[in-house]
């Protein structure tokens, strides 16, 4: 008797043991499938002075030099801010150095944080020439400023503002929203000018004080033909993105039911749930310690 009763208590332990293992095992799985924690980056801003794109045919286009030129281009987080005032270009005027702009100030400046990010550009009493008008400006402006700003969480905005008067191949003329402003001046060109155009998304924005569309050619002599596009004040912004909450996996109890119901057609109707497979791996524990037990009683008792 006491053989038997010390042979049956370690199988209950063992029997118990396995199936608390099983049954644990099914928490610990879930729990360690909880999301991944994601970094929110700051945002992206750029803004430039001047940028243009102009073919510069010299010599009735026997020689064609493309006028590439950008001032004060940054670009945030590389950079923030730049405030040259002159733009240069080699070559195209016997040689020698030619002025595409003069200003008493032209600064752009671009930052990012976690709040936002922001560009802005500032262009005052500045004076734009191009080859084969050494003496006449394509355009005069007293002050523009373009500013775009995409702050985290809310709608971005981007500006143009122009103060102060405008003056295009030696013509003042009178700049409007929404619409091109052309400007002819017979022997010497023709410039067509649109003032803030500006576009924004739910996390961009983007602005441009001035873009001038430029076809000069001074008296038609070919000594200088100029055709392509002039920007001044260009910004654009990108919000940051918004990085999803890190939240622990939560793990519900498992449906337990009623045993010995009529079985149902179809695995989707059997009330699984994601726990269902520990609980059939501790009876299959249970049945097979039961099972030993049984096998190693009978074969005591012989």
């Amino acid at each position: 008797m006491n053989a038997n009763t010390d042979f049956r208590m370690p199988a209950r332990r063992f029997t118990a043991t396995a199936a608390a293992t099983v049954l644990a095992a099914g928490p610990m799985v879930l729990a360690g499938a909880g999301s991944a924690h994601a970094t929110a980056d700051h945002g992206r801003a750029s803004a430039v002075v001047l940028r243009t794109g102009l073919d510069v045919s010299l010599l009735n286009k026997t020689v064609n030099v493309p006028l590439a030129v950008s001032l004060n281009e940054v670009r945030a987080p590389q950079s923030a801010e730049r405030t040259a005032l002159t733009a240069r270009l080699d070559g195209v005027d016997g040689g020698q150095p030619f002025s595409v702009l003069r200003a008493d100030v032209a600064s752009a400046k671009a930052t990012v944080s976690a709040s936002g990010a922001e560009a802005s550009t500032n262009l005052t009493h500045a004076r734009i020439h191009v080859p084969g008008l050494p003496l006449l400006s394509l355009i005069e402006v007293g002050q523009v400023t373009s500013q775009a700003t995409c702050e985290a969480g809310r709608k971005p905005v981007a500006s143009s503002t122009l103060l102060g008067g405008v003056t295009v191949l030696g013509k003042k003329v009178t700049l409007t929203v929404g619409g091109p402003t052309e400007v002819k001046v017979p022997g010497v060109g023709e410039v067509r000018i649109d003032y803030s155009k500006t576009r924004t998304t739910s996390r961009t924005a983007a602005a441009s004080a001035l873009e001038l569309h430029v076809s000069v050619n001074p008296l038609k002599l070919n000594v200088a033909d100029v055709e392509g596009t002039l920007t001044l004040g260009s910004v654009t912004c990108e919000s940051p993105s918004a990085a999803p909450a890190s939240a622990p996996a939560s793990v519900s109890a498992p449906d337990i039911k009623p045993q010995g119901a009529p079985a149902k057609s179809g695995l989707a109707e059997t009330g699984g749930t994601s726990t269902t497979p520990f609980v059939v791996g501790a009876a299959v524990v249970l049945l097979a310690a039961g099972g030993a037990a049984v096998a190693l009683g009978r074969r005591h008792r012989s």
